[in-house]
């Protein structure tokens, strides 16, 4: 059907690619019912190698799409979103660090530019009805690029994973290897992955179903120490080799996710209202996540951190949401990066088996180094009197409520 569509001269239709069961799905299935032929573009937000990308495009052809395009956006992914998501110490749930679906609203926004490109005016997507990404494509989508048709089969035709399989199946269609059992998802902040167990509250997912981190408790590796270097709350070198944030990423993934660092399960509320849940690995997140947070203690004062606290928060939720094209996101940003103007240092980190321990942290802004004074141990720029003082003073606000009740138990 696709080539006699191409050979009529019928405008094609771009298929938001992952590779996954849904994805390889609609490119016969799209074909057939739209008599159009498909073009398969994938946007690598990380997750992706050479011999995946090779495979990706291998079976996007043996499904039938007459072209496919894989667009490296990593660096921008990066950019755009994970450096925010870093200098705010977002996660979501204070556990699940966004690891997709942060990621969204940027391949939505490459997408509809290679349909301009490529001429043609139908996207088409791969998410269901029961999931947040139908919002956070159709959001940006509306947003970027309104006068393109949009298709969502797999949702407005309320296909299940099993008929999927069996369509593909019957016409001896190449099957993305977890078949129907796991919706695997990934990309640079990590791993999510959905089963029947995700499902219901009570379980988990088996250890063979892990993606990064399968090997880390039956074959325990010994621990390692690393540290990482952050200037301005970006993420700079690794044991002192300078490295692109993309690069960095990737190595503290391979590194974290032999040891299960930033493994876990995620219960939370979805876009549309129900409560949903998710299994995830996130080395990399994790990692720099948990060292940025300590490296901000040693340089940001108190009202720093709680301001920024305040607004990081929210800011997580709009990206979660797939409303990072709202300008309250630029303004929350223009924040953030205000914030991180002393974040600049080294944290040490130790690696063990399912866990992460931060060991120390310098930086040439240390408000600790600053002081005068050894907490617990001698006072710097005060004196004994002084503490005196403002001990009696800090007790003030109790001691007149206090007065104030006995005063008001007194007149009756």
């Amino acid at each position: 059907m696709s080539n006699t569509a191409a050979a009529s001269g019928a405008k094609p239709i771009v298929l938001a690619y992952s590779g996954g069961l849904d994805t390889s799905f609609l490119v016969p299935w799209v074909a057939e019912h739209y008599g159009r032929p498909v073009i398969t573009v994938t946007v690598d937000t990380g997750g992706i190698d050479e011999q995946a990308a090779r495979t990706l495009a291998e079976r996007s052809r043996a499904l039938g799409a007459i072209q496919h395009h894989i667009i490296d956006a990593r660096a921008d992914y990066f950019e755009q979103v994970l450096r925010f998501l870093i200098m705010g110490n977002v996660r979501r749930g204070q556990l699940y660090p966004l690891c997709v679906g942060a990621e969204r609203v940027m391949q939505a926004q490459t997408i509809a530019r290679m349909a301009r490109e490529l001429g043609t005016s139908m996207i088409a997507h791969g998410c269901t009805a029961a999931g947040n990404d139908q919002v956070r494509f159709e959001v940006a989508l509306r947003t970027l690029a309104p006068d393109l048709e949009v298709l969502a089969p797999v949702r407005d035709k309320a296909f299940k994973r099993q008929e999927e399989l069996e369509y593909l199946q019957k016409r001896n269609l190449p099957i993305p290897p977890f078949g129907a059992a796991y919706s695997i998802n990934r990309g640079l902040w990590g791993v999510t992955i959905g089963g029947k167990e995700t499902l219901t509250s009570s379980g988990s997912i088996p250890e063979s179903a892990w993606v990064l981190s399968r090997d880390a408790f039956t074959n325990p590796r010994e621990p390692e120490r690393h540290v990482i270097s952050f200037e301005k709350g970006r993420p700079v070198a690794l044991d002192g080799r300078a490295m692109t944030p993309v690069q960095l990423i990737e190595q503290l993934e391979a590194i974290g996710g032999a040891f299960a660092i930033g493994r876990g399960i995620h219960l939370g509320d979805t876009i549309i209202g129900t409560k949903g849940r998710v299994a995830f690995e996130a080395p990399a997140a994790e990692t720099l996540l948990t060292a940025h947070r300590e490296l901000e203690k040693l340089v940001m004062t108190p009202r720093q951190q709680r301001i920024k606290e305040l607004v990081a928060q929210p800011y997580g939720d709009l990206v979660h949401e797939g409303q990072l094209l709202d300008p309250v996101c630029r303004d929350i940003e223009a924040l953030l990066l205000s914030s991180q103007e002393r974040v600049t240092g080294d944290v040490r980190v130790l690696f063990r088996p399912g866990s992460l321990f931060v060991e120390g942290v310098e930086s040439p802004y240390s408000l600790m180094t600053a002081s005068k004074g050894v907490y617990g141990e001698a006072a710097g720029e005060w004196t004994a009197t002084d503490a005196l003082g403002f001990s009696k003073i800090v007790a003030l606000t109790g001691v007149f409520h206090r007065r104030a009740g006995e005063q008001a138990a007194k007149g009756k």
